[in-house]
């Protein structure tokens, strides 16, 4: 599966948790992870016999992790720890970045392959330290909303960007003007590079969270994050999305998570439309009514 996150991989100190189980379900797997990212594990790479998980130095409690371990004691996991070396990290996602085709009409590669010039859209990503490639599960489907979307003339607020390939993807779609946020400087700067890449000249890429959205409102909201995050900023994108708005959301979990931003979102006048799911991960849609 290579690598994916539920939320940037910000240009931080980080810790690289390595499980490994004798024998796991994709259900058990799916749990775990879900409780991983409750105490900030952020990013997650299959292995041959489990998988790393990836969170900031400065967030890390292993009393915490032995706790959910602990909540999880049939799987038998073991674990081991080490500090990532950002240098090494470029080999890293070449290693793991191969094409990607989205709904057999957009193209995601990197700037070592080659273009396909066959289909409708091209998106050119480097990620550098920052994630968001279009492999994820929740990267993917998001993509697939957007390619279902009438973007045409539209004000776009793309949050928790990483690399800013929903933006730039909206770009593409006929957004009149993309604003894309993330608490990464790493990230910032990356999106700076791949809309340049992609020669998209009307998206603006702010360094910070919350506190960064501009004071104007947004005909479409795209927020990639995770459950945690979305559940404390979804007043505010609210606030900035237009009435009859649309808000796109991903980086949770069908069960149990799905029902709880359900439930957050109707406090806000956000109601549901639909999601779509891909193995146990969801992105679903919203209007503001």
């Amino acid at each position: 599966m290579g690598l994916y996150v539920l939320n940037g991989f910000y240009n931080m100190d980080y810790l690289k948790v390595s499980f490994a189980f004798g024998e796991i379900e994709e259900y058990q797997k799916d749990l775990f992870i879900a409780d991983l990212a409750n105490i900030d594990f952020e990013t997650f790479e299959d292995t041959n016999n489990g998988f790393d998980a990836f969170v900031q130095q400065s967030l890390f409690e292993e009393t915490k992790l032995q706790a959910v371990l602990a909540e999880h004691q049939s799987l038998n996991a073991n674990y081991g720890i080490e500090e990532i070396v950002t240098e090494n990290w470029n080999k890293e996602w070449e290693s793991n970045f191969s094409p990607l085709i989205i709904s057999d009409d957009c193209y995601v590669r990197a700037t070592f392959h080659e273009a396909q010039l066959q289909y409708r859209y091209e998106i050119v990503i480097d990620p550098k330290m920052s994630f968001g490639t279009g492999h994820h599960q929740t990267t993917t489907m998001m993509m697939q909303y957007i390619l279902e979307t009438d973007f045409t003339g539209t004000k776009v607020l793309d949050m928790g960007a990483g690399t800013a390939i929903l933006g730039i993807l909206a770009a593409k779609r006929g957004a009149k003007e993309i604003v894309a946020i993330d608490y990464d400087e790493v990230c910032y700067e990356s999106a700076i590079e791949n809309a340049k890449l992609n020669n998209i000249d009307n998206l603006v890429s702010l360094h910070g969270s919350k506190e960064a959205i501009p004071q104007q409102t947004f005909d479409i909201i795209l927020a990639n994050i995770n459950r945690n995050i979305l559940l404390e900023q979804i007043e505010t994108y609210a606030s900035v999305l237009k009435q009859d708005g649309l808000i796109f959301f991903s980086g949770f979990y069908e069960t149990p998570d799905l029902a709880i931003i359900k439930s957050h979102c109707e406090q806000f006048g956000l109601t549901y439309q639909n999601h779509k799911k891909i193995d146990s991960w969801v992105a679903a849609k919203f209007v503001k009514k």
